[in-house]
């Protein structure tokens, strides 16, 4: 699996960014958070699956001292689907900087 992590966080900051993920009411399962892909940025197949298979997201996984985000487009309807695929280009500059400017908002250090 391709993915982006970030690690040797603090405990301390972690606390804040799990807590953070949770009052935005991202997650799925303990540790396990979802973020939405823009519908500007689904592949042209995404944009044709969206209403079966949509929403769009990528997963984040949060550790003990880490946090990894996959750079999988997963749907949130349906488990297998040519839809599913490796992030684009601009969709993982997108989510890559959305997770760093997270961090950066609750001024944990990259």
């Amino acid at each position: 699996m391709r993915a982006f992590v970030i690690d040797e966080i603090t405990p301390e900051d972690m606390e804040k960014l799990e807590n953070r993920l949770k009052e935005q009411e991202l997650l799925s399962i303990e540790h396990l958070y979802h973020f939405n892909l823009p519908p500007a940025l689904l592949s042209p197949m995404q944009q044709e699956h969206a209403p079966e298979c949509g929403p769009f997201y990528m997963a984040v996984e949060t550790g003990r001292d880490w946090v990894r985000l996959e750079l999988l487009v997963r749907a949130k309807r349906i488990l297998r689907c040519a839809c599913i695929a490796y992030a684009t280009p601009a969709q993982q500059e997108h989510m890559i900087s959305y997770l760093e400017n997270l961090l950066s908002d609750l001024g944990i250090p990259l």
